[in-house]
């Protein structure tokens, strides 16, 4: 599908629209991702694979209508992909930071069912605080509109509830916002029941400031005695209007919301005491929105978890256990990607979640080498940890899709992030590099040990095995002698047999 994209302000036209390096969700590229990275194939079905397919059993396509109409006795319905037309505003930086910033929101009005026709962004110092893009340009989006038959216009930043209202009174259409898009994108890929009830408190406190009414939704209303017609038990009494019924509902949604989330955190921070009480180092993946993150967990882990090449294909975290070569036990962490100006209400509903990066040992920053501003995705994702206090966690930056990147941009990455490696999650070149440092910045366990065991505490020398280091073991006649470092537990029950 080609975008165009105009400028108001200047002739110049904008050809090109970036696309991902590769596309993961390939039949060939899934199986290649979800093999372990010694090449050989599982010719079992993953539930990766059962989630894909099952997101793809209902899908929009292109060319039908949602347009009802009779026929004899029934009615028809046939969904087809919402027409959009893209508006920005560009208020700082270079020409290539506007277009791959009109590019993004393309990818993610396309991941949420739609069809982009067109693409417009236009020079200002700020954004008008009336109509976004100002009102002598809403006549030619009103044109382009009508132009077109676009039924959307998706605006390239969070509005004001006055901006969407003028918006839509001028051009005569529904006007949504980046963080209204985004919030779209998240209601449809989330499965559990945590990540539902986030998303839904994130759209309830979103929708709370933008609720509009007309008509008998400003009426007054009076008391439960005059009846439903007056809005009956449950209204305020007389003087309450329909808008503030609506807002007083979502408060009490959201606070029934907060509450459930709050006991499904229990058992999160259940799982997270005993790995600490067991001392297993915690590793995150995290990094940018379609940067590879569930590809690079299946290629360490066979996972299995779902990969499409497509923006926030995964939201729920999935937490596997791994061995080092030495055989120290951790985990690794795929975590919800993260995007440009990130809206603040996904932020505060998935705080929990985020937490599992902020209280790791180690995060594994994954950055997509293919696209065409990676520095700016480490920057955007670096805010987002500054955010949720993961700033100060050891931090190993995976250079990701390098099979489609420029060599030049991977060098400069390189150059400018000293502690990084380089990886295709798709072909598996690299990720030994990747096992290894990520082995090397574990944390090492904190005291040395010289213990002589008898050969019946074979349990010690396994729990050595699994949260120890080993650094030397021989086996005697009296027992098995090992020298290593142990954590404090650990330390304290080799104690007795220390040589």
């Amino acid at each position: 599908m080609s975008t165009q994209k105009h400028e108001i302000d200047t002739p110049e036209l904008i050809d090109d629209r970036w696309e991902s390096g590769y596309a993961d969700e390939t039949d060939e590229g899934l199986d290649d991702v979800e093999a372990g990275y010694d090449g050989e194939q599982d010719p079992e079905e993953t539930t990766g694979d059962w989630d894909l397919e099952a997101r793809y059993a209902l899908k929009r396509v292109g060319g039908l209508r949602t347009e009802l109409e009779d026929i004899t006795e029934v009615e028809y319905r046939q969904l087809r992909l919402e027409r959009v037309v893209l508006v920005g505003v560009w208020t700082e930086g270079s020409t290539a930071d506007a277009e791959n910033s009109l590019a993004e929101l393309a990818a993610l009005a396309e991941t949420a069912g739609s069809e982009v026709l067109e693409a417009i962004y236009q020079r200002r110092q700020k954004p008008d605080p009336a109509t976004f893009i100002g009102r002598g340009k809403v006549d030619a989006l009103r044109e382009i509109v009508d132009h077109t038959g676009a039924d959307t216009v998706i605006c390239d930043g969070e509005l004001a509830p006055s901006q969407l209202r003028n918006l839509e009174d001028r051009v005569k259409v529904k006007v949504v916002d980046r963080t209204a898009l985004i919030l779209d994108i998240f209601a449809q890929h989330a499965k559990s029941r945590e990540g539902q009830a986030q998303v839904e408190l994130a759209q309830l406190n979103y929708m709370k400031q933008r609720l509009r009414g007309w008509g008998g939704n400003l009426s007054r209303q009076a008391g439960g005695r005059v009846g439903s017609q007056g809005g009956g038990i449950g209204g305020r009494g007389p003087g309450e209007t329909k808008i503030e019924t609506d807002r007083r509902r979502i408060n009490t949604k959201i606070a029934k919301l907060r509450s459930e989330l709050k006991h499904m955190r229990t058992t999160r921070d259940t799982k997270r005491a005993e790995r600490r009480r067991n001392e297993i180092p915690a590793v995150a993946i995290a990094g940018y929105t379609n940067a590879g993150k569930s590809s690079l967990l299946n290629r360490l882990t066979d996972a299995g978890v779902l990969v499409e090449d497509a923006l926030f294909a995964t939201l729920d975290p999935t937490t596997r256990r791994t061995t080092t070569q030495d055989g120290r036990v951790y985990t690794l962490s795929d975590t919800v990607g993260f995007v440009r100006h990130l809206p603040h209400q996904l932020v505060e509903a998935f705080r929990s979640t985020l937490e599992e990066v902020a209280d790791s040992d180690l995060i594994v920053h994954v950055v997509d080498g293919s696209h065409p501003d990676p520095e700016g995705q480490l920057g955007a994702v670096r805010e987002v940890f500054a955010e949720i206090g993961a700033d100060k966690v050891p931090e190993l930056v995976v250079i990701n899709k390098s099979d489609a990147a420029d060599p030049l941009v991977i060098a400069r990455l390189r150059a400018a992030e000293p502690h990084s490696v380089v990886v295709s999650a798709k072909t598996g070149e690299g990720v030994p590099d990747v096992l290894a440092a990520i082995e090397a910045d574990l944390p090492r366990p904190d005291v040395a040990f010289d213990a002589l065991l008898p050969y019946e505490r074979g349990d010690l020398l396994n729990r050595i095995h699994t949260a120890g280091e080993v650094e030397e073991l021989e086996h005697t006649g009296e027992g098995t002698r090992v020298r290593g470092r142990a954590n404090a537990d650990l330390a304290g029950d080799l104690a007795p047999y220390a040589v």
